[in-house]
């Protein structure tokens, strides 16, 4: 591509690199020129302008804006019409976003004309929200360097869109727990289900015994759910505590206690009978602020893999407690209480 400042003579047919005001008509940046743009900047007294020429192996920022994002686009996504050398993908429906972070990142390296960009992987998106953008920086592309990273991003994108499970919700109970704080705590774990298109679950409300518990397990496994959620009277302390117990009792087995995200670090995934995943939610569960338990949950109304390697990799982007934005630090506040 030959981009510089030509006489009027030399540039039909050339793209305008910089938007141009002539006789109250504005030319845009991006605008092929053609004759009759030509004779308004004659008439305006202009007589260079500032331009881009496509050389034969070139590719125009709009196709190959459009190129990228078709390359990358996978299942559940959809690209809109490219525009300004920019191509957007959408999600068609609510899910999660799988990212290929190797083959993002060898298209970007191949040419610094062709870029994408795209959320973190395993990213919640609603329908119709932005998945990637492909943009091309100048107003044309090498057509090698455009076929080398249409190569690399092949399907690169896709989204699983959530689908409804059929969830039971065991609570326990001690004396000392407060009605409302239980109710909470369900309609909180009800309401993240029903954003994952799944039906709130009534709770099945047991005493915190492991004896009680593992015989609510037992007549929920009858069933056959596709998810089994137990939300405990008492923090998780340890694999032997009673609703890890419970769920060994009643024939689970302990995938993972404890997971590297904060909140959330108290959760227990285990699998029961027939390979039905359960789960001990961390405390944190009972508040509807975002938390370890809402990635796990995604995963399964995605039926994606969760396993105790996919829970260890979160810890990157995991410290969700200490947000932008809030006014202090846990650090700060524990040091102004003991004052």
């Amino acid at each position: 591509m030959i981009f510089a400042s030509l006489p009027l003579a030399e540039v039909e047919g050339t793209v305008l690199a910089h938007s141009v005001r002539a006789d109250g008509t504005t030319l845009r940046k991006g605008t092929v020129l053609t004759m009759e743009h030509i004779a308004v900047l004659s008439d305006a007294g202009i007589s260079k302008v500032t331009v881009a020429r496509l050389d034969r192996e070139d590719v125009s920022e709009d196709a190959a804006a459009e190129a990228l994002a078709h390359a990358a686009c996978g299942t559940g996504l959809r690209t809109a019409q490219p525009t300004t050398g920019r191509c957007n993908l959408y999600a068609v429906a609510s899910g999660l976003l799988r990212v290929d972070v190797a083959a993002i990142d060898a298209a970007n390296a191949i040419d610094e004309a062709l870029t994408i960009a795209t959320p973190p992987d395993f990213s919640r998106l609603e329908e119709g929200q932005l998945a990637a953008t492909a943009k091309v920086i100048p107003y044309a592309a090498a057509r090698p360097a455009l076929t080398k990273a249409t190569t690399a991003l092949t399907d690169a994108l896709v989204l699983y869109p959530f689908r409804p499970m059929r969830v039971v919700l065991i609570v326990t109970r001690t004396d000392t727990l407060k009605p409302s704080v239980i109710d909470k705590g369900i309609r909180a774990v009800q309401n993240r289900l029903a954003s994952l298109g799944s039906e709130m679950p009534e709770a099945v409300i047991v005493a915190h015994d492991e004896a009680d518990l593992t015989k609510a397990v037992n007549t929920a496994m009858r069933a056959r759910p596709d998810l089994l959620l137990v939300l405990a009277a008492t923090a998780t302390s340890d694999r032997r505590d009673v609703a890890p117990a419970a769920l060994v009792a009643a024939g689970g087995t302990i995938e993972r206690f404890g997971m590297p995200v904060d909140p959330g670090n108290l959760l227990v995934l285990a699998w029961m009978r027939e390979e039905i995943p359960a789960i001990v939610l961390p405390g944190c569960a009972r508040s509807p602020a975002l938390n370890g338990a809402d990635w796990v949950l995604e995963r399964f109304a995605a039926r994606l893999s969760v396993t105790a390697r996919d829970i260890a990799m979160m810890g990157v982007g995991g410290l969700l407690k200490e947000m932008p934005g809030r006014p202090h630090p846990r650090e700060l506040r524990s040091r102004e209480k003991g004052q």
